[in-house]
């Protein structure tokens, strides 16, 4: 498989994995440029472990990942403080509110902008939620929260899966504008996992994995 785009942000040689039993990918390549990509497939094809062998939260079998010329391999924090990958279904944060999360991130992402996130909450209607421990959130609020984060990070890298899931539809239009916004960012990239490519949003390329 090959991803084939030009100005890559980041470069992917050679990327086996699999897990016990079950080979998912074999000598896999890509090239991500600026803008915003897509990985496509049915359930289980492996488009949410792409995204954490991305972001170097998952160690491949073997290959090279290379952001912005920082190797993983050789200069992994360097490599992760400019990815930022979303977790809507991750229980981690449930008992802070959504505001005390955003608040910590700036140490983590130094390019994280807390009042861009605040903005965007309210943007997706977060307003009477953003103090409520995470728990309490709906599946939609929760991953609305991560959108925030995730816009907000200013990383090189963006990862989100499944973004449009649970969404109300004001959010989606929300989500879609930003997204268009992203689409034409010069050296940023956004790489979106989710069944099939959105409708009406502008791809830099697009990745079809085999069920």
């Amino acid at each position: 498989m090959a991803l084939a785009t030009d100005t890559p942000v980041l470069e992917v040689t050679g990327l086996h994995f699999g897990w016990p039993g079950v080979a998912l990918f074999h000598n896999l390549n890509l090239s991500v440029p600026a803008g915003v990509s897509a990985v496509c497939g049915e359930e289980s094809c492996g488009k949410s472990t792409l995204l954490r062998l991305l972001a170097g939260d998952l160690r491949a079998d073997s290959g090279a990942l290379v952001l912005r010329n920082r190797p993983l391999s050789t200069d992994s924090d360097a490599y992760r403080a400019q990815v930022f990958r979303t977790e809507p279904r991750s229980d981690a944060l449930d008992a802070v509110s959504a505001r005390a999360w955003l608040t910590t991130l700036p140490t983590r992402f130094p390019t994280f902008d807390l009042s861009l996130a605040l903005d965007l909450a309210h943007g997706f209607g977060l307003d009477p939620h953003i103090d409520k421990p995470i728990f309490m959130l709906s599946a939609g609020s929760k991953r609305k929260v991560w959108l925030c984060a995730a816009f907000a990070a200013g990383t090189a890298l963006t990862l989100i899966d499944e973004p449009f899931a649970a969404l109300d539809m004001a959010s989606i239009r929300f989500l879609h504008g930003l997204l268009l916004e992203a689409g034409e960012h010069p050296d940023r990239a956004w790489v979106l996992a989710d069944h099939a490519p959105p409708d009406d949003l502008p791809l830099k390329a697009c990745l079809v994995l085999g069920s």
